[in-house]
């Protein structure tokens, strides 16, 4: 079976950290169940009502902190090695080599930022890719295309999984 919600996608990183779907979603319900009930038990010294209004905004925090896990890199290079040829970005007779690494920067980047958006993070993405581009024969004017491109992929699938427009990008 091939399916994403398999457990066989869910990884741990050197030190320990979980990734892949599992992690994300066990990190949005933790987030949410944990907010839920630090916001009730504050609620609760104010009564019934104060402590539904508590659960309530403690769900929208513990969200957003759920929302932070990071994506799963190995998922999101194999949906790039079968998607990269369709960009409009990708010039005729570039391969993967020259593209994978600019999407692993993007996937990487947005796990490091979670709270900001691609604009506000450029400029420091575009003056480290030459120490992160591996063997990419690509620049930063046509990497960073590649690196947005994968950024919105995990920023949208995050929004997915959170309610309200988590990335604040008008989504």
């Amino acid at each position: 079976m091939n399916d994403m919600n398999d457990d066989r996608n869910d990884r741990k990183t050197g030190d320990g950290t979980a990734t892949g779907v599992g992690a994300a979603v066990g990190g949005a319900v933790g987030g949410i169940a944990g907010g839920a009930a630090a916001g009730a038990a504050i609620g609760g010294m104010t009564g019934p009502v104060g402590a539904l209004v508590g659960a309530a905004v403690g769900v929208v925090a513990g969200a957003l902190t759920g929302k932070s896990v990071a994506a799963d890199p190995v998922a999101e290079d194999a949906y790039w090695k079968d998607n990269y040829a369709t960009r409009s970005y990708v010039g005729s007779g570039s391969t993967y080599d020259d593209y994978g690494p600019a999407y692993g920067y993007g996937v990487n980047a947005r796990s490091r930022h979670p709270d900001r958006q691609f604009d506000d993070v450029e400029a420091d993405l575009g003056r480290d890719w030459n120490s992160a581009r591996g063997s990419s024969s690509l620049d930063w004017d046509r990497a960073k295309h590649a690196t947005r491109d994968a950024w919105n992929r995990v920023s949208d699938r995050v929004e997915r999984a959170v309610p309200g427009d988590s990335d604040r990008d008008g989504k």
